[in-house]
Protein backbone atom coordinates (compact mmCIF):
# COMPACT_ATOMS: atom_id res chain seq x y z
CA UNK A 1 0.00 0.00 0.00
CA UNK A 2 1.43 3.69 -1.11
CA UNK A 3 2.40 5.56 1.97
CA UNK A 4 0.41 8.94 2.50
CA UNK A 5 2.63 11.89 0.94
CA UNK A 6 3.98 14.48 3.68
CA UNK A 7 4.23 17.42 1.11
CA UNK A 8 1.31 17.52 -0.64
CA UNK A 9 -1.94 16.06 -0.45
CA UNK A 10 -2.63 17.07 -4.44
CA UNK A 11 -5.14 13.54 -5.15
CA UNK A 12 -3.15 12.30 -7.79
CA UNK A 13 -0.15 11.28 -5.57
CA UNK A 14 -2.89 9.25 -3.39
CA UNK A 15 -2.99 4.79 -5.21
CA UNK A 16 -6.17 4.31 -5.78
CA UNK A 17 -6.79 1.87 -3.03
CA UNK A 18 -5.45 4.69 -0.38
CA UNK A 19 -8.07 6.74 -2.47
CA UNK A 20 -10.82 4.67 -1.54
CA UNK A 21 -10.07 4.57 1.87
CA UNK A 22 -9.61 8.00 2.34
CA UNK A 23 -12.98 8.68 0.46
CA UNK A 24 -15.17 6.11 2.97
CA UNK A 25 -13.39 7.34 6.07
CA UNK A 26 -14.08 11.10 5.34
CA UNK A 27 -17.77 10.09 4.50
CA UNK A 28 -17.64 8.70 7.43
CA UNK A 29 -16.46 11.45 9.61
CA UNK A 30 -19.11 13.89 7.43
CA UNK A 31 -22.05 11.64 8.08
CA UNK A 32 -20.99 11.82 11.83
CA UNK A 33 -21.49 15.28 12.38
CA UNK A 34 -24.43 15.83 9.40
CA UNK A 35 -26.58 13.27 11.85
CA UNK A 36 -25.67 14.98 14.79
CA UNK A 37 -26.08 18.01 13.64
CA UNK A 38 -29.90 17.02 12.29
CA UNK A 39 -30.41 15.75 15.60
CA UNK A 40 -29.26 18.85 17.48
CA UNK A 41 -31.80 20.99 15.62
CA UNK A 42 -35.00 18.88 16.20
CA UNK A 43 -34.24 21.05 19.92
CA UNK A 44 -34.64 24.33 18.37
CA UNK A 45 -37.59 26.01 19.92
CA UNK A 46 -37.83 23.30 22.51
CA UNK A 47 -34.95 24.14 24.90
CA UNK A 48 -35.26 23.98 28.43
CA UNK A 49 -34.40 27.68 28.36
CA UNK A 50 -33.61 30.34 25.94
CA UNK A 51 -30.07 30.42 26.14
CA UNK A 52 -29.52 26.09 25.82
CA UNK A 53 -31.88 25.85 23.23
CA UNK A 54 -29.87 28.86 21.44
CA UNK A 55 -26.56 26.88 22.73
CA UNK A 56 -27.59 23.65 21.15
CA UNK A 57 -28.61 25.57 17.87
CA UNK A 58 -25.01 26.86 17.50
CA UNK A 59 -23.18 23.47 18.11
CA UNK A 60 -25.66 22.49 15.45
CA UNK A 61 -24.32 24.65 12.95
CA UNK A 62 -20.67 24.11 13.73
CA UNK A 63 -20.92 20.50 12.83
CA UNK A 64 -22.94 21.33 9.95
CA UNK A 65 -20.20 23.73 8.42
CA UNK A 66 -17.56 20.67 9.55
CA UNK A 67 -20.28 18.98 7.62
CA UNK A 68 -20.05 20.52 4.33
CA UNK A 69 -16.13 20.99 4.36
CA UNK A 70 -15.78 17.20 4.69
CA UNK A 71 -18.61 16.39 2.03
CA UNK A 72 -16.37 18.54 -0.34
CA UNK A 73 -13.38 16.70 0.24
CA UNK A 74 -15.14 13.51 -0.38
CA UNK A 75 -16.55 14.36 -3.82
CA UNK A 76 -13.44 15.26 -4.63
CA UNK A 77 -11.66 12.32 -3.56
CA UNK A 78 -14.80 10.24 -5.05
CA UNK A 79 -14.37 12.12 -8.87
CA UNK A 80 -17.76 11.15 -10.30
CA UNK A 81 -19.54 14.53 -10.72
CA UNK A 82 -21.51 14.28 -6.81
CA UNK A 83 -21.83 17.28 -4.96
CA UNK A 84 -21.77 17.54 -1.36
CA UNK A 85 -25.62 18.30 -1.49
CA UNK A 86 -25.94 14.17 -3.56
CA UNK A 87 -23.51 12.85 -0.83
CA UNK A 88 -25.90 14.31 1.78
CA UNK A 89 -29.27 14.28 0.66
CA UNK A 90 -29.43 11.22 -2.04
CA UNK A 91 -27.59 7.84 -0.27
CA UNK A 92 -29.76 5.41 1.63
CA UNK A 93 -29.35 4.26 5.53
CA UNK A 94 -26.88 1.57 4.80
CA UNK A 95 -24.66 3.64 3.14
CA UNK A 96 -24.37 6.32 5.60
CA UNK A 97 -21.20 5.37 8.08
CA UNK A 98 -21.75 7.22 11.37
CA UNK A 99 -21.21 5.53 14.64
CA UNK A 100 -24.66 4.51 15.89
CA UNK A 101 -24.50 6.86 18.95
CA UNK A 102 -25.08 10.09 17.42
CA UNK A 103 -28.25 8.66 15.86
CA UNK A 104 -29.53 7.88 18.93
CA UNK A 105 -33.03 9.65 19.89
CA UNK A 106 -32.93 12.78 22.02
CA UNK A 107 -34.88 11.48 24.46
CA UNK A 108 -34.90 14.33 27.39
CA UNK A 109 -32.52 16.71 28.23
CA UNK A 110 -30.42 14.09 30.05
CA UNK A 111 -30.26 11.81 27.35
CA UNK A 112 -29.13 15.09 24.41
CA UNK A 113 -27.00 16.25 26.57
CA UNK A 114 -25.23 12.37 27.87
CA UNK A 115 -25.13 11.75 24.22
CA UNK A 116 -23.39 14.90 23.35
CA UNK A 117 -20.98 14.55 26.14
CA UNK A 118 -19.92 11.07 25.21
CA UNK A 119 -19.10 12.26 21.65
CA UNK A 120 -17.66 15.83 22.49
CA UNK A 121 -14.97 13.70 24.65
CA UNK A 122 -13.96 12.15 21.28
CA UNK A 123 -14.35 14.33 19.33
CA UNK A 124 -12.26 17.43 20.95
CA UNK A 125 -9.18 14.81 21.39
CA UNK A 126 -9.70 13.49 18.24
CA UNK A 127 -9.23 17.06 16.14
CA UNK A 128 -6.75 17.61 18.18
CA UNK A 129 -4.56 14.82 17.12
CA UNK A 130 -5.87 14.95 13.41
CA UNK A 131 -4.19 18.35 13.18
CA UNK A 132 -1.07 16.50 12.28
CA UNK A 133 -2.32 14.57 9.59
CA UNK A 134 -0.11 13.92 6.39
CA UNK A 135 -3.09 14.72 4.53
CA UNK A 136 -2.89 18.87 4.38
CA UNK A 137 -7.01 18.84 3.83
CA UNK A 138 -7.85 16.81 6.54
CA UNK A 139 -5.46 19.15 9.24
CA UNK A 140 -6.51 22.46 8.12
CA UNK A 141 -10.39 21.34 8.96
CA UNK A 142 -9.22 19.65 12.21
CA UNK A 143 -7.83 22.59 13.35
CA UNK A 144 -10.90 24.86 12.54
CA UNK A 145 -13.05 22.42 14.03
CA UNK A 146 -11.37 21.76 16.80
CA UNK A 147 -11.99 25.36 18.17
CA UNK A 148 -15.42 24.35 18.02
CA UNK A 149 -15.02 21.25 19.71
CA UNK A 150 -13.75 22.81 23.02
CA UNK A 151 -16.71 24.55 23.34
CA UNK A 152 -18.67 21.77 22.54
CA UNK A 153 -17.18 19.86 25.16
CA UNK A 154 -16.83 22.72 27.65
CA UNK A 155 -20.72 22.18 27.63
CA UNK A 156 -21.42 19.31 27.74
CA UNK A 157 -19.39 18.34 30.95
CA UNK A 158 -20.71 21.44 32.75
CA UNK A 159 -24.03 19.97 32.42
CA UNK A 160 -23.23 16.48 33.02
CA UNK A 161 -21.73 18.08 36.40
CA UNK A 162 -25.28 20.02 36.77
CA UNK A 163 -27.18 17.31 36.13
CA UNK A 164 -25.40 14.58 37.86
CA UNK A 165 -25.06 16.88 40.99
CA UNK A 166 -28.65 18.73 40.95
CA UNK A 167 -31.69 17.70 42.12
CA UNK A 168 -33.10 14.00 43.30
CA UNK A 169 -35.34 14.23 39.79
CA UNK A 170 -31.61 15.66 37.13
CA UNK A 171 -29.76 12.76 38.25
CA UNK A 172 -32.01 10.06 38.30
CA UNK A 173 -32.48 11.14 34.54
CA UNK A 174 -28.65 11.37 34.11
CA UNK A 175 -28.10 8.02 35.71
CA UNK A 176 -30.84 6.54 33.29
CA UNK A 177 -29.19 8.06 30.49
CA UNK A 178 -25.58 6.97 30.83
CA UNK A 179 -27.22 3.46 31.40
CA UNK A 180 -28.85 3.70 27.68
CA UNK A 181 -25.94 5.47 26.04
CA UNK A 182 -22.80 4.23 27.72
CA UNK A 183 -22.94 1.06 25.42
CA UNK A 184 -22.52 2.97 22.29
CA UNK A 185 -19.42 5.05 23.51
CA UNK A 186 -16.98 2.28 22.55
CA UNK A 187 -18.01 2.07 19.02
CA UNK A 188 -15.96 5.83 18.89
CA UNK A 189 -12.83 4.23 19.47
CA UNK A 190 -12.87 0.59 17.82
CA UNK A 191 -11.22 1.32 14.62
CA UNK A 192 -12.82 -0.31 11.15
CA UNK A 193 -10.64 -1.89 8.72
CA UNK A 194 -10.75 1.44 6.69
CA UNK A 195 -9.59 3.40 9.59
CA UNK A 196 -7.14 0.79 10.69
CA UNK A 197 -4.87 0.69 7.08
CA UNK A 198 -5.52 5.12 7.70
CA UNK A 199 -3.98 4.75 10.53
CA UNK A 200 -0.86 2.88 9.41
CA UNK A 201 -0.54 5.23 6.73
CA UNK A 202 -0.08 8.14 9.35
CA UNK A 203 -3.58 10.09 7.68
CA UNK A 204 -5.42 9.60 10.91
CA UNK A 205 -4.10 9.74 14.47
CA UNK A 206 -4.25 5.94 16.31
CA UNK A 207 -7.23 6.42 18.94
CA UNK A 208 -5.18 4.61 21.53
CA UNK A 209 -2.98 7.81 21.51
CA UNK A 210 -5.73 10.00 23.33
CA UNK A 211 -7.70 6.96 24.64
CA UNK A 212 -6.17 7.88 28.66
CA UNK A 213 -6.52 11.75 27.88
CA UNK A 214 -10.46 10.57 27.67
CA UNK A 215 -10.81 8.59 30.48
CA UNK A 216 -9.02 11.10 32.26
CA UNK A 217 -11.92 13.83 31.44
CA UNK A 218 -14.67 11.26 31.94
CA UNK A 219 -13.30 10.90 35.41
CA UNK A 220 -12.79 14.48 36.10
CA UNK A 221 -16.02 15.27 34.99
CA UNK A 222 -17.86 12.74 36.83
CA UNK A 223 -16.20 13.57 39.68
CA UNK A 224 -17.38 16.56 39.99
CA UNK A 225 -20.73 15.58 39.20
CA UNK A 226 -20.96 13.17 41.80
CA UNK A 227 -20.90 10.41 39.59
CA UNK A 228 -20.14 6.80 39.25
CA UNK A 229 -18.32 6.06 35.59
CA UNK A 230 -20.70 3.05 34.08
CA UNK A 231 -18.58 -0.41 34.59
CA UNK A 232 -20.58 -1.85 31.42
CA UNK A 233 -17.57 -3.71 28.99
CA UNK A 234 -20.12 -4.67 26.38
CA UNK A 235 -20.25 -1.75 23.23
CA UNK A 236 -22.96 -2.23 20.59
CA UNK A 237 -21.07 -1.48 16.96
CA UNK A 238 -21.83 -1.70 13.15
CA UNK A 239 -22.97 2.38 12.25
CA UNK A 240 -19.24 2.96 10.75
CA UNK A 241 -19.90 -0.16 8.64
CA UNK A 242 -23.52 0.54 7.62
CA UNK A 243 -25.00 -1.35 10.02
CA UNK A 244 -27.90 1.33 12.13
CA UNK A 245 -30.15 1.18 13.97
CA UNK A 246 -34.14 1.82 12.56
CA UNK A 247 -33.74 5.61 14.13
CA UNK A 248 -31.29 6.23 11.36
CA UNK A 249 -34.17 5.32 8.90
CA UNK A 250 -36.30 7.85 10.47
CA UNK A 251 -34.03 10.63 10.43
CA UNK A 252 -33.34 10.27 6.69
CA UNK A 253 -36.80 10.37 5.81
CA UNK A 254 -37.09 14.10 7.31
CA UNK A 255 -33.48 15.14 6.20
CA UNK A 256 -33.86 14.00 2.66
CA UNK A 257 -37.70 14.54 2.02
CA UNK A 258 -37.11 18.10 0.04
CA UNK A 259 -34.19 17.00 -2.33
CA UNK A 260 -35.76 13.61 -3.04
CA UNK A 261 -39.29 15.59 -4.15
CA UNK A 262 -37.63 17.92 -5.75
CA UNK A 263 -34.34 16.36 -7.44
CA UNK A 264 -31.66 19.31 -7.90
CA UNK A 265 -33.98 22.10 -6.18
CA UNK A 266 -32.03 25.16 -5.82
CA UNK A 267 -33.43 28.21 -3.50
Amino acid sequence: MQVAPSDTTALSTYSPEVRQHLFHYVLQLADTSLILGHRLSEWCGHGPILEQDLAMANIALDLLGETRSLYQYAAELEGKGRTEDDLAFLRVASEYRNPLLVEQPNGDFADTVTRQFLFDNFHFHFLQQLQTSSDERLAAIAEKSWKEAAYHLKWSSEWIIRLGDGTDESRQRLDKALANLWRYSGELTTPTATEQALQALGIIPDYKVFQDSMTAHVAKVFAEGTLSVPQETYMQRGGKEGRHSEHLGYILAELQYMQRTYPGMTW
